[in-house]
């Protein structure tokens, strides 16, 4: 507010200035909550006898105040309760346990599954002598073709089977013809109808796995059940196979092999000839792999339990095995240690089972000389007798 009063005011003058000002402080309070907008009063006073005092006052709020209505609270519309979608709880996920990597590897479990399907097929003539020929073959293992050969009598008909089962060469190096011919040549001259697998992982035979050296004994015994059925065909390549007598020779790595399908599939085999062999404690054996791999093969099959290992090792379930079994190790053997053949031999004749058990002197892993020619006669001599 503006007051413009004149200097020659009188007393009367300043009065009633006062009563100006006491009555626009009555109208201001009378405004309430009103606000004041500052607009400029003038006030004029000019001195005469009477003095006439001109007041103009002019209010203008910035709004017309409105009696504002006691606020009555409103009340905040309780929540209607919308439903609330009760979460269906997605089914959780039931944790299932992991799988037991070695289950499938017991002997149990090895002995209730199924062999077989398929056939063995001759894909060419190798070799022929006076008394055999030798036949380039395939056949199938859980998907896998596998590759061998079989030695087949030129005369005669129903020879008795046996199965020459080698040991390890390094796959890069390995050939069909192995070492371990010279022996499925003895069985042949002998009147044998003699197979001579490659196994998995042998060229030129299929890749797949092979823990404890069991892919190996599963390709042996799919062969033993395709020999029982495709024997039976009188038009087929194995006609002339006698598929109720089944043999089988295994030399070191081959020897854990055919101890361990004798004890799966003891049904199916009249007799085992073990030759410088692997043991039938797998425990023993990945010990030994382990070494001779620097540490490369073996970290699974030693990571298994004590329990385990007792249901997947042959040694472990003697109960099982019913061929009689003949035993050739070497003393100055350097390479498997006479000690698991030794092992082996005390067990089976603590049951009584059928055993013989021969030690060689100064000859290496692989026989040679007069030891090799010893040892054929006694193998070819065990398997005419069983």
């Amino acid at each position: 507010m503006t007051y413009k009063v004149r200097e020659n005011v009188s007393g009367i003058a300043i009065s009633e200035t006062r009563i100006v000002i006491v009555l626009l402080l009555l109208l201001l309070i009378g405004c309430g909550e009103a606000t004041v907008a500052q607009v400029p009063v003038t006030s004029t006073i000019t001195s005469s006898s009477t003095p006439t005092v001109t007041a103009t006052w002019t209010h203008t709020p910035t709004h017309t105040p409105t009696a504002t209505a006691p606020k009555t609270p409103t009340p905040s519309p309780t929540s209607t309760p919308t439903a609330t979608a009760t979460n269906t709880p997605t089914p959780t996920h039931t944790p299932t346990a992991t799988p037991n990597p070695y289950a499938d590897l017991t002997i149990d479990a090895l002995a209730t599954r199924t062999y077989g399907g398929g056939l063995v097929e001759i894909v060419e003539k190798l070799h022929e002598t006076e008394t055999f020929t030798r036949y380039l073959v395939t056949y199938p293992s859980d998907g896998l073709t596998i590759y061998g050969f079989i030695n087949v009598p030129n005369e005669g008909w129903k020879f008795p089977v046996a199965l020459v089962l080698h040991g390890y060469i390094d796959p890069d190096e390995y050939e069909t013809e192995a070492y371990s011919t010279r022996y499925a040549d003895a069985l042949a001259d002998a009147g044998y109808f003699v197979f001579h697998p490659n196994y998995r992982n042998y060229p030129p035979s299929d890749d797949g796995p092979d823990p404890y050296r069991i892919g190996y004994a599963t390709d042996i015994l799919n062969l033993i059940a395709i020999i029982e059925e495709q024997s039976q065909d009188e038009t087929g390549t194995l006609r002339r196979a006698d598929a109720s007598q089944i043999h089988m020779m295994g030399h070191s790595m081959g020897g854990g092999m055919a101890f361990r399908v004798a004890t799966v599939r003891p049904e199916s085999v009249d007799a085992i000839v073990l030759y410088g062999a692997m043991s039938g404690n797998e425990q023993w054996n990945y010990e030994k792999v382990f070494e001779w791999t620097g540490g490369r093969v073996g970290a699974f099959e030693l990571a298994a339990s004590e329990a385990l290992l007792r249901q997947i090792n042959p040694i472990d379930n003697l109960d099982r095995l019913a061929a009689p079994v003949s035993i050739h190790h070497s003393d100055a053997d350097t390479v498997v240690p006479i000690a698991f053949s030794h092992d082996l031999c005390e067990r089976l004749t603590a049951r009584e089972h059928p055993v013989e058990c021969y030690d060689y002197r100064f000859v290496p892993h692989t026989f040679n000389g007069e030891a090799d020619r010893v040892f054929m006669e006694r193998m070819i001599r065990f398997f005419d007798n069983n």
